[in-house]
């Protein structure tokens, strides 16, 4: 079954340059070439209050729109859902696939995420190419990603399939990682490698090793369990910017700015912002601040020559592993976003998240004057104002 992708409506804001028009991010709207027909459902493992939603979802999804629904074997595997005989039936007409082994990437109309943040980190992680239209459920504990309330799923699917919907496109980060072998050989059973990346190949450089990922929110460098600060050179572009010397440096997207480089003092960027942010990670220097470059250049991390110790990388939190001298890490945008759908549009969802989920900007109001003290104001002023021209 091929991929009916869902496209965006994005014309170019440059085609008439002289115009000065910069497209609304509102504007963007998702469109299908046909009727989608195949959805991916990713369930948060272990977690007992989202059976039930799950359930009503896939029942909902093959009775009532006639769809191929696709889930991880192990959702299946759950012993709830095992001993229930009433969802048996249903049981019977999944499509199941293993992470790391199947590749379901051009089977897959749209994705719908049932859970936290976390779930739609995951289903990026899925497709290393281009990524079908998100649909994100809020059954976690945070939910910044995850603008859709489980109550009126029915409705709101339906209007995803009929293509009522806005979407942001997310940026992902495409990271290339080089590694010497040295004299230990990786196992790579059906074309996946021991810790589970794909596209994992040798270097046309003889005792290197290639393995490429698409991450959605960041990049993390790290010291790992030593005591020493880190110690890595960050290039630009070939050029060599900074050494970042502390406990490492998070190297994240717009859609990232909200996560981690948050939490270690970055801005919060709009996912629609093209643009690659740097964060140090408790640097040794007051003045290394968090800073922001364009979307596409090419970033390079490796181990400074006079580094004390080996650092660790981990991509979206997963893959973690240990980058030794000589080893590299290169760090681009990648040409194969996220599109995630819309409650409302980009913009109104991205303050939505803010207030709920990180109470941005939430405050006591000031109290407003009474009449008296409006009075007894305007009588100061006056004063202030005759004492002037004397």
């Amino acid at each position: 079954m091929k991929l009916t992708e869902g496209v965006v409506s994005d014309p170019s804001p440059c085609r008439n340059a002289w115009k000065g028009h910069i497209q609304d991010p509102a504007s963007q709207r998702l469109t299908w070439n046909k009727s989608p027909k195949s959805v991916l459902v990713i369930k948060k493992i272990r977690d007992a209050s989202l059976l039930q939603p799950f359930k009503e979802l896939c029942v909902y999804l093959m009775e009532e729109n006639n769809m191929i629904v696709y889930v991880e074997k192990k959702v299946l595997e759950d012993p709830a859902i095992v001993s229930d005989d009433n969802f048996g039936p249903v049981k019977k007409k999944f499509c199941t696939f293993r992470e790391d082994y199947d590749d379901i990437s051009n089977q897959i109309d749209f994705i719908i995420c049932l859970g936290g943040d976390g779930t739609l980190l995951y289903a990026s992680s899925l497709f290393q190419g281009s990524v079908p239209p998100v649909m994100a459920f809020h059954l976690g504990s945070l939910g910044f990603l995850t603008p859709f309330n489980f109550e009126n799923f029915q409705s709101q699917v339906t209007q995803v399939i009929q293509g009522n919907a806005a979407v942001v496109l997310r940026s992902r980060l495409k990271v290339r990682v080089v590694k010497e072998l040295r004299g230990k050989k990786m196992a790579v059973p059906n074309g996946i490698s021991e810790n589970g990346v794909l596209a994992a190949d040798l270097d046309a450089e003889v005792g290197k090793q290639v393995m490429q990922y698409q991450v959605l929110n960041e990049v993390v460098i790290d010291r790992g369990p030593s005591s020493y600060l880190s110690n890595v050179d960050v290039y630009l572009d070939g050029h060599l910017i900074t050494t970042v010397q502390g406990d490492g440096v998070i190297v994240s997207t717009p859609t990232g700015s909200t996560a981690y480089a948050a939490a270690a003092g970055a801005s919060m960027i709009h996912p629609n912002v093209p643009a690659i942010m740097i964060t140090p990670i408790c640097p040794h220097s007051l003045s290394f601040r968090p800073i922001v470059v364009p979307a596409g250049v090419e970033l390079k991390i490796m181990l400074s020559p006079e580094a004390r110790n080996t650092v660790w990388v981990s991509f979206d939190g997963r893959r973690r592993q240990e980058i030794r001298h000589g080893d590299s890490i290169s760090i681009t945008t990648s040409c194969y976003p996220l599109p995630s759908i819309c409650v409302r549009d980009p913009v109104s969802d991205w303050f939505e998240s803010l207030a709920q989920c990180l109470h941005w900007n939430v405050r006591k109001k000031q109290a407003h004057f009474t009449e008296e003290e409006e009075e007894e104001g305007e009588e100061e002023e006056e004063v202030e104002e005759e004492e002037g021209e004397g």
